[in-house]
């Protein structure tokens, strides 16, 4: 039987595969298997993968004919793996020796439906430790009431999903995969869902993930379209939210977060190609006019005077025709 199933989708990552899969390896166990996702990448990748599949203990290697992004490449792993747990890495990122032992010992122990770690975050040489903003370590809770307050940093802002564990049966509740095609922010939509959905959780603080930064492949280094995604992942959270039975609880949360992205990403717009800045200054425009007004005035009232000024400028700029998330 399959205990762990590690799912790692790879595109474009020819510079930094080889030093995923060498961490796999120094994490290899008789019973994980490594189901190793490239979405139609146009390097070397799908050849190192190819070697991998025969030379690593475990490998699964499934490759897509066309490129679907981030979220349906985790899907597919999802759909492939075998593990009674489930747990994701990124193609260009890395693991210290034996993490996955345990990690999986935590969940195992502590018997809840996932598990959330700190991780590393490098950037060149440096190196930063970011950790997973709940106080409480190695106590099962309940992921709603870890959703709040709406003014600070919770385990919903912390949405990375290789940071964890999860077991299968939030596979078998439909809690597990991501909304399909997403090309960025894909596990806003998806973390927001377990802290509503899941039962239990709980916060370890293992330092195993390597989180590589500032890789130019990386859609957060990229200003093109697909950096909107976040749109429609962030619509999402609140149609979602708004029919959950705590909606006038969780909504405030899930609006301030959708505004603060928004303000940030108009924040450095001169990343972005000039279409795309301008296509983001109107679907943000539009999207703030979706959200729930007395929600949204609350949420701007308790910003700081730079983001809230922003984010009213644009919600007053005139709605353009044929704009849509």
């Amino acid at each position: 039987m399959v205990k762990l199933s590690v799912i790692v989708p790879f595109y474009n990552v020819q510079q930094y595969a080889p030093d995923t899969l060498k961490s796999l390896r120094a994490n290899a166990r008789a019973d994980f298997e490594f189901i190793l996702v490239d979405d139609c990448s146009r390097d070397e990748t799908p050849g190192i993968l190819a070697r991998a599949e025969r030379e690593l203990p475990g490998a699964v290697y499934v490759r897509h004919e066309k490129n679907g992004g981030l979220a349906t490449a985790r899907n597919t792993g999802i759909d492939a793996a075998r593990g009674e747990y489930l747990t994701f890495l990124d193609g260009d990122d890395w693991l210290a020796p034996g993490h996955y032992e345990q990690l999986l010992a935590s969940i195992e122990d502590l018997g809840c439906d996932f598990v959330r770690t700190d991780h590393v975050q490098c950037t060149a040489r440096a190196r930063t430790i970011h950790r997973v903003p709940q106080g409480r370590r190695g106590v099962v809770m309940n992921p709603r009431d870890a959703i709040l307050p709406a003014d600070r940093s919770t385990s919903v802002d912390y949405a990375y999903a290789w940071a964890g564990i999860y077991h299968r049966r939030l596979v078998d509740r439909g809690l597990l995969h991501f909304t399909h095609g997403l090309r960025t922010a894909e596990d806003r939509p998806w973390i927001w869902k377990l802290h509503r959905e899941a039962e239990s959780f709980a916060t370890v603080g293992l330092l195993g993930v390597f989180y590589r930064r500032g890789v130019a492949s990386s859609l957060t280094q990229i200003g093109d379209v697909r950096q909107l995604d976040f749109i429609r992942a962030f619509d999402q959270v609140v149609a979602e939210t708004a029919e959950d039975r705590d909606a006038e609880k969780l909504l405030p949360k899930a609006v301030r977060t959708y505004c603060a992205i928004i303000s940030h990403h108009l924040g450095s717009i001169e990343r972005f190609e000039p279409a795309v800045a301008r296509k983001l200054k109107s679907m943000s425009a539009v999207a703030l006019r979706r959200m729930p007004q007395d929600v949204l005035d609350d949420a701007l009232d308790s910003m700081d005077i730079q983001r809230a000024t922003r984010l009213r400028r644009l919600r007053r700029r005139p709605a353009a025709t044929g704009v849509a998330a």
